[in-house]
């Protein structure tokens, strides 16, 4: 999804670190953002898929997070306290769904489409920027799932748009 907030940068990151901070934060508005798509639909199978890709998104930044800490000996000490110090207790799971169905469900299916583009955009290039070897392979695996998110909401799109997308075929999904 997109990267930022209605897709404006927040600046520019030089520090190749900032740039997976950079990342993090994308993965985190897509988690939002799909979220709250699935509070906006009572299509079933549309909600299935962004449950799915959702979980993805989680994941990608849990990898982004990783990254960060193992480069960043500050944020690892205090990721360490943070865990010893226990101020997180298990609570009950919290789920934020209510159905307003006003949003056309293909516009949010667009919308989709348009933050994963982005996102492989903005990855492709911070592997390019990014010296580590092994943080371009995390990236890469990324920009995969980022471009089969493209294919399956595309797919999903073709199936309830009674439109047509020229030279895309439709899918029987």
């Amino acid at each position: 999804m997109s990267y930022t907030t209605k897709g404006i940068p927040q600046g520019r990151a030089y520090y190749w670190l900032n740039k997976v901070r950079e990342s993090a934060i994308g993965e985190l508005v897509a988690i939002n953002e799909y979220r709250d798509h699935i509070s906006k639909s009572n299509v079933e199978e549309i909600n299935d898929l962004w449950r799915h890709i959702m979980r993805e998104e989680k994941r990608h930044y849990g990898m982004f997070l990783e990254i960060i800490r193992m480069y960043d000996m500050q944020e690892m000490n205090k990721f360490i306290k943070v865990k010893e110090h226990g101020t997180c207790i298990e609570k009950e799971k919290v789920h934020c769904y209510k159905i307003d169905s006003k949003e056309c469900i293909l516009n949010l299916l667009r919308t989709d489409i348009k933050g994963e583009l982005e996102a492989i955009i903005l990855y492709e290039q911070q592997m390019v920027e990014i010296p580590e070897l092994r943080v371009r392979e995390v990236y890469r695996h990324i920009v995969g799932d980022e471009k089969k998110h493209v294919e399956e909401l595309t797919a999903m799109l073709m199936k309830y748009d009674r439109d047509n997308y020229g030279a895309i075929e439709k899918f029987n999904i």
